[in-house]
């Protein structure tokens, strides 16, 4: 059973280091440090899973152990830095992010002497002739094995403390509810991490001095395992817990743009000179990685406005009047008038009957972001695709202009830009 959450908890703490590898990408140091914090501790976690550290440790004796406590290092010095890059620069800091910045300081230091140190105690002082199911249990009473795990939790407890005060301190002022729930998850991660090293190295220490009995041991090894494992589970739910709204936000945004494939197609197909760049496959579009999803969505708008906007060289003036009596018993008349004008013009476009001036532009509304006009396209999208060629017919001759081809063009949506 343990090693079922175990396995879950290492999936999950994988998934958040996978979700953050963009940050390598970017020059921000929170992302970076936040990256390098879940990846350290995936790569501890995986290490305690019964296969992974099997096969660890047919490499050299107790060898999972190694990578265990080196990654779970690493993992240590990222939290911390992390802690220290989210209060920027400060001129006269509080009390508490001086000690904060300190102990980074000082940790960061001391790696040049610590890890040297206790690669040699590993492998030159510690008992390692037999294979062992847990390194701290099963090693308790030996001074070298003592001094190894009071160098490695040493990091981890100072990392854990200073954060757990850090973020349990941020959390009450937290502007959202999914960050102040992360942050509080977070803290209690932490703190759950700076108890399970005190309780460690204290075993440790203990069993130099008092036989501990072998059911002792192993009861210790567990409860440390499931004390370690729930702290991980804990830190990677919180982690992950502010970027589930980013998470839905881009969802939102990528459907959008997905289903604004067919606008941008047709207009495109009509104004190639607007696009910003060649539309390929809605499957390739769907897939792309480059731009972000917001300054996609933004460039596809754009390109349907100017696309618009040169559709009043092909409008007559009378058109919108015409359209606006044709639509005036729509269910959703403003989106129809609009879906109505641009299937006109468009079909006088693909007519190449150009008007000697160009008509009024289209009525302004007051969309409050790139989003809601998105929404309001695709409302005018879904009338203007089941348009019948009659009608649009009808109103060019209705307008003052016989339709240039009876054969309806599918050349799809408006946009409100003037």
């Amino acid at each position: 059973m343990l090693g079922l959450f175990i396995l879950c908890v290492c999936l999950e703490m994988t998934a958040v280091a996978l979700w953050r590898l963009p940050a390598l990408r970017y020059s921000d140091p929170l992302r970076r440090t936040l990256w390098g914090c879940s990846a350290g501790f995936a790569v501890a976690l995986w290490a305690r899973f019964p296969p992974v550290k099997a096969a660890l440790d047919c490499v050299a004796v107790d060898f999972s152990a190694l990578v265990k406590y080196f990654f779970s290092m690493i993992a240590s010095l990222a939290l911390l830095n992390y802690a220290v890059t989210s209060y920027g620069a400060q001129s006269d800091p509080p009390r508490h992010i001086v000690i904060c910045r300190t102990v980074a300081v000082v940790s960061r230091q001391a790696t040049i002497v610590v890890i040297p140190t206790m690669v040699v105690l590993f492998f030159a002082v510690v008992d390692r002739s037999h294979p062992t199911h847990d390194f701290a249990a099963d090693h308790a009473g030996q001074w070298g094995a003592a001094v190894f795990m009071t160098l490695f939790y040493l990091y981890l407890g100072s990392a854990a403390a200073t954060c757990a005060f850090q973020w349990g301190h941020v959390a009450r002022r937290a502007e959202t509810k999914s960050l102040r729930a992360g942050l509080t998850l977070g803290s209690a991660a932490t703190w759950l991490y700076a108890a399970y090293s005190v309780v460690r190295v204290s075993f440790m220490w203990l069993a130099m001095f008092v036989h501990v009995a072998p059911p002792v041991e192993q009861v210790a090894g567990k409860a440390g395992d499931l004390l370690n494992v729930a702290a991980a589970a804990l830190f990677a739910t919180g982690a992950s817990l502010p970027t589930t709204g980013v998470a839905a936000q881009r969802w939102h945004t990528w459907r959008l743009l997905y289903r604004l494939h067919p606008l941008r197609k047709d207009l495109a197909r009509q104004f190639p000179e607007f696009s910003f760049q060649p539309l390929s496959s809605l499957l390739r579009e769907a897939t792309r990685l480059a731009p972000s999803l917001d300054i996609r969505l933004d460039r596809a708008i754009q390109e349907c406005g100017d696309a618009v906007e040169q559709l009043r060289h092909y409008a007559t003036e009378d058109l919108w009047s015409a359209v606006e009596e044709a639509t005036a018993h729509h269910a959703d008349p403003e989106a129809a008038t609009e879906a109505y004008w641009i299937a006109a013009t468009l079909r006088c476009a693909h007519a190449h009957q150009r008007s000697a001036l160009p008509a009024a532009p289209l009525p302004m509304k007051p969309f409050p972001d790139s989003q809601a006009e998105a929404r309001w396209l695709l409302r005018v999208q879904g009338i203007y695709v089941d348009l019948p060629t009659g009608v649009i017919d009808e109103i060019l001759v209705h307008a003052g202009r016989p339709h240039g081809s009876s054969k309806h063009c599918l050349i799809s949506v408006g946009s409100s830009r003037p």
